[in-house]
């Protein structure tokens, strides 16, 4: 017989992944199908929900295809975050795009809400500063300007969550309509101390609670599959949902405070559990890390717009091949030359939260060479994390004690290298790309009370920082802040 696997998705920015994962934490197969998203504005980030589904559907069947379904013990569901997806009840259809979390098409409406007063009250109830990167102010901008959604709304079968609520709705082929606390946490209508949709934050946002799906907690019972919709049979449990960046910190095996996980990835994220439910004095996000057997824990996460991504973008700007490229060409000179760039492509997010800041490169003389902008690009990805890391230890009232690293561009030693010698101590850098997905996969194992022999990820290459470095580690940092005080201007 088949020993008991778990079939995780891993549902991201750029592409939907899949992993069959045993219960030592080995990968038996894995897919993936790349996503695609679109800037019909400036300042506008969108992908089609159907789209999404599609590259799920694709990245399940190429798993079955390669290892079959026997022995599959159950779902897990890992998820790109503060995504809203809006669909109809009734025909099963999106009503619209969907809007991503990188969107900023309501920063007018969340400058109204600031200058009305409301950010205290969204800000006690569920740990998040008001922004246009949460849900809330889109799902209003939704009922404002698609005529279906409001129709639907009128009728009672819109329904709108992140895309975790979508895959799950799809799954069980509209019989189950729910999410996970960590991704509800994310939504500012949440509060996160009663674990409740709250009225008073639809009433701020001017949204209606009854599109919204039934909050549970992560490792929840949240149905089964139907036949017919993917490559997999009827009756499979999904066991397991969390928000991906959640999913990551629980994948890196991180269960107590101390210790930051942070994801390299289109933007990212930063998160180390908290004691407790817990306020940011500077300028990060009180969040669910997860709910597991009835036990909700905390955490403090920091969010960073363009983090990996500001390296493709460079290296378009410059005609370079790829990432890759760019980072070689860093490589190639000792320094920036005293050139900063700072990547706030789509505003700058924590600790600064300022959705005005735009792109800024400062520094450049006539010595400025491609790889110096290469190398401050590099540079960019590993300031703007020690910002946030630093904001981390000012709040928890003393310094993390290190940090674990995912993500696509955590696989570049220079990089790491770099972010040790600014942080001054440890980067540990997971052995697989598929954290989140292990993670998730790990919830699900212990929800379905399956014997499993690893916690997470296994880790791999450990930098240390190098204190002869520290005198130029501080002369970056200084030379960044200036830059991004220009940014901000």
């Amino acid at each position: 017989m088949t020993p008991p696997r778990i079939l995780a998705i891993d549902q991201g920015t750029t592409n939907s992944k899949a992993i069959l994962v045993g219960a030592e934490g080995q990968i038996h197969a894995r897919a993936a199908a790349p996503m695609q998203s679109s800037y019909p504005q400036p300042g506008w980030a969108e992908q089609s929900a159907e789209e999404i589904w599609a590259s799920v559907q694709s990245a399940i069947a190429e798993i079955v295809a390669q290892a079959g379904a026997e022995g599959i013990a159950g779902i897990a569901i890992a998820n790109q975050r503060e995504t809203l997806v809006v669909w109809d009840a009734a025909t099963g259809a999106a009503l619209c795009p969907a809007i991503l979390w990188q969107c900023r098409r309501t920063s007018a409406r969340v400058a109204d809400l600031r200058a009305a007063g409301a950010e205290p009250a969204v800000l006690a109830a569920t740990g998040l500063g008001l922004n246009p990167l949460f849900p809330a102010a889109k799902l209003a901008w939704v009922l404002e300007t698609v005529p279906a959604a409001r129709a639907a709304s009128e009728r009672g079968t819109l329904r709108a969550g992140t895309v975790d609520a979508w895959l799950l709705w799809r799954l069980t082929g509209g019989a189950r309509f729910a999410t996970d606390h960590s991704n509800a946490a994310r939504t500012q209508l949440f509060d996160t101390s009663t674990l409740c949709w709250s009225p008073d934050l639809a009433a701020i946002f001017g949204v209606p609670l009854d599109c919204l799906p039934t909050p549970c907690a992560s490792d929840a019972d949240f149905g089964s599959t139907v036949a017919g919709v993917t490559a997999l049979p009827a009756g499979l449990p999904i066991r397991a949902m969390i928000g991906d960046s959640h999913a990551a910190l629980f994948g890196h095996g991180i269960r107590a405070p101390g210790t930051v996980k942070a994801t390299y990835g289109t933007g990212s994220s930063l998160m180390m559990l908290v004691p407790a439910r817990l306020a940011s004095q500077h300028g990060l996000s009180g969040t669910i890390a997860w709910t597991q057997g009835g036990v909700t824990t905390y955490a403090l996460e920091g969010n960073i717009t363009v983090s990996a991504q500001a390296a493709a973008f460079m290296a378009q700007l410059l005609g370079v091949a790829d990432a890759a490229a760019l980072s070689a060409l860093a490589q190639s000179v000792t320094d920036s030359g005293g050139v900063a760039f700072v990547p706030a492509l789509a505003g700058l997010g924590a600790p600064h939260w300022d959705d005005a800041a735009t792109g800024t490169i400062t520094g450049m003389t006539h010595a400025t060479r491609p790889a110096h902008l290469a190398r401050a690009t590099l540079e960019a990805i590993a300031l703007q994390i020690a910002d946030v890391f630093s904001a981390m230890g000012r709040d928890a009232g003393q310094m993390p004690e290190g940090l674990r690293a995912d993500g696509g561009a955590s696989g570049n030693d220079f990089l790491m290298q770099l972010q040790a010698d600014l942080l001054g101590c440890p980067v540990q850098r997971a052995e697989v790309e598929e954290v989140g997905a292990l993670g998730a996969a790990a919830l699900a194992f212990a929800a379905l009370g399956l014997e499993c022999g690893t916690t997470g990820a296994p880790q791999g290459a450990a930098f240390l920082p190098r204190r002869e470095r520290a005198d130029a580690m501080q002369d970056l940092r200084q030379n960044w802040e200036h830059a991004v005080r220009k940014a901000r201007l």
